[in-house]
């Protein structure tokens, strides 16, 4: 059974550093989208950083999914993981 994990980006660089690997990043994203791991990811709000609610199978996948990012691969910010287990869950939305 995979495991829930929230990847919590933090920018070390300002916006324009940000923009110039945006496109990277978007395909980093789609990567991870097409393979399932990925469930929904956006920016934070004020634009500081995002957050990816994802699933992997160990907090290792998760870690070395997270090596593959360009904004990790460039020092564009940092990552922090919340690994956790859902106790409820609306089924509509997200089937575990």
């Amino acid at each position: 059974m995979k495991t829930l994990f929230i990847l919590n980006l933090t920018y070390k660089k300002d916006l324009q550093e940000v923009e110039n690997y945006l496109e990277e990043h978007n395909q980093y994203l789609e990567n991870y989208y097409s393979k399932g791991n990925f469930i929904c990811s956006g920016r934070k709000n004020p634009r500081t950083g995002g957050i990816i609610i994802s699933s992997f199978h160990t907090l290792d996948e998760a870690q070395e999914a997270i090596k593959d990012d360009p904004f990790y691969k460039h020092e564009i910010a940092e990552y922090s993981i919340v690994e956790f287990l859902p106790s409820k869950v609306d089924s509509s939305v997200l089937k575990l």
